[in-house]
């Protein structure tokens, strides 16, 4: 240890105090990188179910839900990053009109990661009290909620695409003509023009807000997301929120797979109390599916997921 005489201390005190006030304020300026908002994600929901309760195809509801996701993303319609990508479905009630919405964020480097969720209402429930609160309606407001977070922080690796799909559900019975209209035709026309080529993953948001929310292990996904998504969730201290069940699941990613995309879809299919009737769950597809079952921090949990998934497909390459 050296010992400095007073005279030095005293010259030296300034140019200490000088250099401590340069390093405090630029250590105190580092923050927290963004995170995504639950809460506002839950709110957003409860917007969407004010606007659009029952949006079962051909009903005055499933045009309100389609005005209030444009008029979500009328900056990206203004900037020409939104497509409204319409159709006619052969369904078992006749030819019906669908309309698929696809939001842009262009990233810094090639290639695709599309996040999609189906925003109707099962059109077989039309006539009970069902506003798929889980099932629909959560998250179409998550992809709302995600394009509020990519305006103020664009991709910086591939680009994103946020896809609401319409005609996700039955019309009559599932099977697999009566399902997934939405995406059978959206994959049939990015197969078409070579869009498909691009797409480094294709996630799939479904019944993610309940309360007791835990992932499941799908079994039609592509293994390693999957994986990634492990790696997510222990990054962002998740893990007890994934696959403590394993589902073989039929949902918006398998018109995708077919065409040999890496899908994965994220869902929770153990949505309330089991029942005879409702093995899965006893709230799914009945009016029991409401705002109160889910959560912001569930919400919030997805959020982190996803934007570390993302993180994690742009670092695969």
């Amino acid at each position: 240890m050296i010992a400095l005489s007073v005279s030095l201390r005293t010259r030296l005190m300034p140019l200490l105090t000088l250099l401590l006030c340069s390093v405090v304020p630029a250590t105190a300026q580092k923050s927290a990188p963004a995170r995504y908002n639950g809460q506002a994600a839950f709110a957003l929901t409860q917007q969407f179910l004010a606007a659009a309760p029952k949006r079962w195809i051909g009903s005055p509801g499933h045009a309100k839900a389609e005005d209030f996701i444009k008029a979500h993303f009328a900056p990206e319609i203004a900037h020409g990053n939104f497509e409204t990508d319409s159709f006619t479905a052969s369904t078992p009630a006749g030819m019906m009109p669908m309309r698929n919405f696809i939001v842009r964020y262009p990233g810094k480097k090639s290639g695709v990661i599309v996040l999609a969720s189906h925003y109707e209402t099962n059109y077989p429930l039309r006539d009970i009290n069902f506003v798929g609160a889980n099932d629909g309606a959560c998250t179409s407001a998550f992809l709302m909620e995600l394009g509020n977070y990519l305006r103020t922080h664009p991709p910086q690796g591939a680009s994103i695409w946020l896809v609401f799909d319409d005609g996700e559900e039955a019309i009559n019975e599932w099977s697999e003509r009566d399902s997934l209209y939405g995406t059978r035709h959206l994959a049939a026309k990015w197969s078409q023009d070579g869009t498909i080529t691009r797409i480094k993953a294709f996630l799939v948001l479904d019944m993610i807000g309940y309360k007791n929310l835990n992932i499941d292990r799908d079994q039609n996904s592509t293994p390693w997301l999957q994986d990634l998504l492990v790696t997510a969730a222990r990054n962002t201290g998740h893990s007890g929120s994934i696959f403590k069940q394993t589902q073989y699941v039929e949902d918006d990613h398998v018109p995708f797979k077919q065409r040999g995309v890496p899908v994965l879809d994220i869902i929770d299919l153990d949505y309330g109390p089991p029942s005879m009737q409702h093995p899965e769950g006893s709230y799914h597809h009945t009016e029991q599916d409401t705002i109160d079952k889910l959560s912001p921090h569930a919400l919030q949990i997805t959020g982190d997921l996803v934007l570390e998934l993302i993180r994690l497909i742009d670092l695969r390459g």
